[in-house]
């Protein structure tokens, strides 16, 4: 037998049913999950292979229309965690944690519009109050295993399709025209097709209220001056479809509603002079190479504190990475707005190349190997964004149990039992963001409508 839980993280209520087999008769055994809370029963685990999972009339729970049929649910033994394979038309996403030998959890969220999920955010929140998806070095395809941190079946399009909001393009000016580049190694990108991009991402109806992130940063320091640079990226701007309209230049977090439709400039260059205005986007006043307990910098009267140790010494280091990288998102100390950039990415030669360090190697689910940054953070956000359901059971439970010999009014029972949701904040960039089954770039977008409250953070 194994102990398995569910997480009900969606806003109804959702029926899961097996079916158990004894000697002599089968029978339908069904659990109803209430929404954020945690449930859990024994069940054998041939039954937990199938599982049918269905949402519940609120009003008669026998009324059950089922909108998904979940099969082949593998509760196996060396797993940390892993997505649930789902059919494309189901208005959930599941995850599995291996919470002990014995003992699983199953997350339900709901399913997110990858393609347009900030026009569910309010105008009114600022940028610094949204977790965006990013990719380190975006363009970064060819090269592997020094240069590459994308796999080529990831172009910019597809990134963006799939939740990516803060890009990292890194350019160097060859015979007149900007190409991306990784260091010395170049990526094959014009920066015309990046632009070219986003221009049709942000006017297309499903994706029109989205806003995008762009950092720019120049990689050929020695070959071409900086006033050069700068003036090329502005004009390629300018000639591009959309044009400067299609920028936001100011150097100050901007709200949400502010940017829609638009591309943010953060700009990792400089070159005042060649822009109208002297107008650079985002501006960082510091840029520490590789400090290993970040760096913070003020803009316009936001805190901005920033992780990006990228040297790791080797794949040992794994473990450290991820906890300060994790660490950057969560909730200030002080009251002060605060934007939380975080990269998640790493590299150093010879024993920590980006697929490494992002991926791992081996076999971790079997102790013969290293696990990756990804896995890693995949199951720190499910810990974080199952720990609100799991509180909020403990106290349900509790309330119940002291309702007979404590006089709580209903009011003073549901404050009691709800529990606070994480607030996880930021921009987080990563290396090969599908890796392990594009599964890690919902559960970031899933932080951004947990841990609100309203007349906070422009909410």
């Amino acid at each position: 037998m194994l102990k398995v839980t569910f997480l009900n993280l969606t806003e109804q209520e959702i029926a899961c049913s097996w079916e158990s087999k004894s000697r002599t008769v089968s029978y339908k055994q069904e659990l109803l999950s209430p929404p954020s809370l945690s449930t859990s029963i024994n069940i054998s685990k041939r039954c937990c292979r199938h599982l049918s999972f269905s949402s519940a009339n609120k009003e008669a729970v026998e009324d059950v229309k089922t909108v998904g049929l979940v099969t082949e649910i593998s509760l196996s033994l060396s797993a940390s965690w892993q997505a649930i394979k789902l059919p494309e038309d189901s208005p959930w996403r599941m995850y599995s944690v291996k919470v002990e030998k014995k003992h699983y959890r199953i997350a339900i969220f709901p399913r997110r519009n990858l393609a347009g999920f900030l026009c569910n955010v309010h105008d009114d929140v600022p940028l610094s109050s949204v977790l965006l998806p990013g990719t380190h070095d975006t363009m970064a395809f060819y090269g592997w295993p020094i240069s590459q941190c994308q796999t080529l079946d990831t172009p910019l399009k597809v990134q963006l399709e799939s939740g990516i909001r803060v890009i990292d393009i890194r350019l160097s000016l060859v015979k007149g025209t900007l190409i991306a580049y990784h260091g010395v190694y170049p990526q094959k990108t014009p920066f015309s097709a990046i632009l070219a991009t986003l221009y049709a991402f942000l006017f297309n109806p499903v994706s029109s209220r989205e806003t995008v992130v762009m950092s720019i940063k120049q990689e050929d320091y020695s070959n071409t001056s900086q006033q050069d640079f700068s003036r090329a990226v502005h004009d390629e701007i300018a000639n591009s479809p959309g044009g400067l309209e299609l920028f936001y230049l100011e150097n100050s977090i901007p709200s949400l509603g502010e940017v829609r439709g638009k591309v943010v400039l953060f700009s990792r260059f400089n070159g005042w002079d060649s822009w109208d205005d002297g107008k650079l986007g985002i501006h960082p006043t510091t840029w520490p190479d590789s400090e290993r307990n970040g760096f913070t910098w003020e803009c316009e009267g936001t805190h901005v504190r920033t992780h990006d140790w990228y040297a790791i010494p080797s794949f040992l280091f794994i473990p450290e990475k991820v906890k300060l990288a994790t660490e950057t998102l969560l909730p200030p100390l002080n009251p002060k707005p605060t934007l939380s950039i975080s990269f998640f990415s790493a590299s150093s030669f010879p024993f920590a190349s980006p697929p490494t360090i992002a991926q791992g190697f081996g076999w971790p689910k079997l102790g013969l190997g290293v696990e990756g940054v990804n896995s890693r953070v995949g199951k720190w956000l499910l810990d974080m964004l199952s720990k609100s359901a799991a509180e909020n059971a403990t106290l349900h439970e509790r309330d119940l149990s002291s309702s007979s010999s404590t006089a709580l009014n209903d009011n003073e029972k549901t404050i009691s039992a709800q529990a606070e949701e994480p607030r996880l904040r930021g921009w987080a960039l990563m290396d090969y963001y599908n890796n392990p089954e594009h599964a890690l770039v919902p559960l970031l977008v899933e932080c951004n409508f947990r841990g609100r409250r309203a007349g906070e953070e422009g909410w």
